[in-house]
């Protein structure tokens, strides 16, 4: 979805600890350095030192896009799904997507540029520009249904591309979020981690469907779509529906 432009910005705030004991689990699999990447990794597109690898086993990332820090691969993002909580959906009560996450989109790294521009320059090949930010046309290698997009910025061709939550926010908002400070909750709606473009009418077929609900009709890249909801799940200290869960474990035996 993308709501208008706004020129705010948000502050950035690590997430929840984790259990000791999840911790404990997560760096004897994945090393310091992927727990590291998941409590607070680099959020502007460039990889955090030590950070685990960005890839999953057998899944390739479009052509030209930059794979976003705190990525987990497939066996430390079972081990991280083992060790999230699992709960109930918490009551919608109270959500605003303006009020409780931020207005679409902000410049919460501060390099100048809104979310949804650096998502499309991350995610776009063969960009052009009007300036240092503004997107202006590009090729999608859309992740969702395995064809290809030619971008075009404007009032009828720019919904043809939309920055997708990978979990989406309302799901995030009764899975824990609610709980965040706000700060940490516009941090979340503008992590690279938890965006991507992709095809618009996929985009708003999925809606704020979970795993259980919801997966990408290409099958290929469903292991690095469920590594991604783990990630973000993990790193900003949400939990798991049960049905959420067995959807997510069933993936990620797989890949």
């Amino acid at each position: 979805m993308t709501p208008a432009r706004t020129a705010r910005s948000g502050v950035r705030r690590r997430a929840t600890p984790w259990p000791i004991a999840a911790v404990a689990l997560l760096i004897a699999l994945v090393g310091a350095g992927g727990y590291a990447a998941l409590n607070g990794g680099a959020t502007d597109g460039s990889r955090a030192p030590g950070a685990a690898s960005s890839t999953v086993p057998a899944v390739s990332p479009p052509p030209g896009a930059r794979a976003a820090p705190g990525l987990l691969d497939a066996a430390a993002a079972r081990a991280a799904l083992a060790a999230l909580p699992v709960k109930g959906r918490a009551p919608a009560t109270g959500y605003d997507r303006v009020a409780k996450f931020g207005e679409a989109w902000l410049d919460v790294d501060r390099n100048g540029c809104d979310t949804r521009d650096d998502i499309l320059a991350r995610d776009l090949a063969d960009v052009t520009r009007r300036s240092d930010c503004r997107v202006l046309t590009g090729t999608l290698a859309d992740p969702y249904t395995g064809t290809t997009i030619a971008f075009t910025r404007g009032q009828q061709t720019s919904a043809r591309v939309q920055i997708d939550h990978v979990v989406a926010l309302l799901d995030a908002w009764e899975t824990g979020a609610q709980s965040l400070s706000q700060e940490t909750r516009v941090q979340l709606a503008n992590d690279p981690l938890e965006l991507l473009a992709v095809d618009g009418p996929t985009n708003q077929a999925k809606g704020a469907g979970d795993a259980a609900t919801w997966l990408p009709p290409a099958v290929g890249f469903r292991c690095e779509y469920a590594a991604r909801q783990v990630s973000v799940k993990a790193k900003y200290g949400l939990w798991v529906k049960p049905a959420e869960k067995s959807a997510l474990g069933r993936i990620l035996a797989g890949c």
